[in-house]
């Protein structure tokens, strides 16, 4: 474990603790609450610490544990009792910075000018600032949404001690770090509700236009940042040194970056890496130096060269907003945020549900992001898939098999949702966890009335290929279970589900890495008209 590493574990099992430890008040302190039920009672229902009020309910922390209650209808003593007639909400965001300040903050703009509110930006130092929501007005506040924007790992540290209600990630949790929400109370925070993708990106390895390497695959990727491979002659380039560069410390896409590419191959950054505060500034750094390599996002590689990711079997990866969509880029960056099983004032659910509409979706694809509408990818669009299919074709996938594939296909169009499966397990992985709700929703708003929609299991290519389309037709199966169970166990009249399955006969990445195998083992969304 890196030393950053053990300094983020540590700071997590610290905010664990302070978590924890507000069940364990001391309830002689003065400033302890205390609850009644009317005003001539005198002794307390509950005596304890303040934890959280939403304009309706008060949550407060006891020698008991958490308890949440209708305030409405008790008496409160102590310095922190809320104030119920002149409740103010804010909802308090922590987390990565490109979430919080690239994304969240132009969506939270767009939803006070779609509700109509006067809004104003209070700036108190790095990463911290408040948006103050108003009557247009000015007759009274509606409420604020603040922002402590550090990293991922300090925004779940946040959410751990009661110091945000919503955490903003640009990766999934680990299962440490869900294993340290639960010990704090805060439930299953990759439960369904309780995480949600707000927007795709990726990271991108670029060069500068001049540079002659343009291809790498991940274990290139994962030998030159840890410092095995210096130069890139290695690469079939000039005999000059790689210069490496990456964004800050705190910046979401360096931090997962190195997760996916190093620490996933057991792997530390090599020492020397030049870091940059800006995207701006790293972009400038890597077209001004032909030998330099570096990592932007999907809609900040300006002039760059952003490298064709290619396996080892040769089948390339291409950078396009639909495979970042569909995350068959291996290097797609989910943008999370992750709420512990309490309630929101009204106003942050609001934004909350807000985030799905297509305004919000519009102030997304603005913000160089991609946002999580269903995408129609035609079969037309796919060429390079197909073609990958029939030049990987062999004794066990058969001509009539890719004949069959077509057949039922052509009448269809794939969406862009795809599930794929925790490693090792039937489990759905957080990102298409997030998708099956969003999927519940919009068949439920009617999207798909009239339509037939598909679910179709693909495989990777290790093992009887008869095994493995028995294989994948098991993992659609499971997806449709998944989907009729968020739906109440029933789909409306109006929408037919299908499932199909075909193997490994349309592979995406070579089966030789993990990533490959991975990106190989897939639920895809096909839908056609007419039912």
């Amino acid at each position: 474990m890196t030393p950053d590493r053990t300094r983020q574990f540590g700071f997590l099992q610290h905010a664990a603790a302070l978590a924890a430890c507000l069940f364990c008040i001391d309830m002689a302190q003065a400033d302890a609450l205390k609850l009644y039920t009317s005003a001539a009672s005198d002794t307390p229902i509950v005596t304890g610490e303040l934890l959280g009020f939403d304009g309706e309910f008060i949550r407060i922390g006891t020698s008991a544990g958490e308890l949440t209650l209708d305030y409405a209808h008790l008496r409160c003593e102590g310095a922190d009792c809320p104030d119920h007639d002149h409740f103010v909400p804010t909802i308090r965001f922590s987390g990565a910075p490109q979430l919080g300040e690239v994304i969240l903050a132009p969506l939270i703009e767009g939803f006070a000018r779609d509700r109509d509110w006067a809004m104003a930006r209070v700036d108190s130092g790095p990463g911290e600032f408040t948006y103050i929501l108003q009557q247009r007005d000015g007759s009274a506040e509606i409420g604020q949404f603040s922002f402590h924007l550090t990293n991922s790992t300090e925004g779940l540290a946040d959410l751990l001690a009661n110091e945000a209600d919503i955490a903003l990630t640009t990766r999934p949790l680990t299962a440490t770090e869900l294993a340290l929400a639960r010990d704090a109370g805060l439930g299953r925070l990759d439960a369904p509700g309780r995480s949600d993708i707000i927007a795709l990106d990726a990271a991108v390895p670029v060069v500068a236009p001049d540079q002659p390497v343009r291809a790498l695959s991940i274990e290139d990727l994962a030998q030159v940042f840890s410092g095995e491979v210096t130069n890139w002659a290695a690469f079939g380039g000039d005999d000059a040194p790689i210069t490496l560069h990456l964004g800050a410390e705190t910046s979401g896409v360096a931090q997962g970056f190195i997760d996916m590419v190093l620490t996933a191959s057991g792997r530390v950054l090599a020492p020397g890496v030049v870091r940059h505060a800006t995207d701006a500034g790293l972009l400038a750094a890597i077209i001004a130096d032909p030998n330099a390599l570096g990592v932007l996002t999907f809609g900040s590689f300006g002039d760059a060269q952003p490298l064709i990711l290619r396996g080892t079997c040769g089948l390339p990866a291409p950078l396009r907003a639909d495979t970042i969509r569909t995350q068959d880029y291996p290097l797609t960056l989910p943008l999370f945020i992750y709420r512990p099983m309490r309630r929101l004032p009204p106003l942050g659910a609001d934004f909350i549900a807000w985030l799905r509409t297509s305004e919000a979706q519009l102030i997304l694809r603005r913000a160089g992001v991609l946002g999580q509408e269903a995408v129609p990818i035609p079969l037309d669009a796919q060429g390079d898939r197909f073609a990958a299919a029939i030049t990987a074709a062999g004794p066990d996938v058969t001509l009539g098999e890719l004949q069959r594939m077509v057949r039922v296909l052509r009448p269809q169009v794939r969406l862009s949702p795809t599930f794929r499966f925790d490693p090792g397990s039937t489990r759905l992985d957080a990102p298409s966890r997030s998708n099956l709700l969003h999927l519940a929703q919009t068949i439920r708003d009617g999207r798909y009335a009239g339509q037939s929609l598909m679910l179709v299991g693909f495989s990777d290519g290790r093992g009887p290929a008869l095994a493995n389309r028995d294989l994948s037709s098991a993992r659609a199966e499971a997806v449709k279970r998944e989907l009729l169970g968020v739906l109440g166990g029933a789909l409306p009249d109006t929408v037919k589900l299908e499932t199909e399955a075909f193997g490994e006969a349309l592979p995406m990445g070579c089966d030789d890495s993990l990533w490959g195998q991975q990106t190989n083992r897939r639920v895809e969304l096909w839908v056609r008209s007419a039912l």
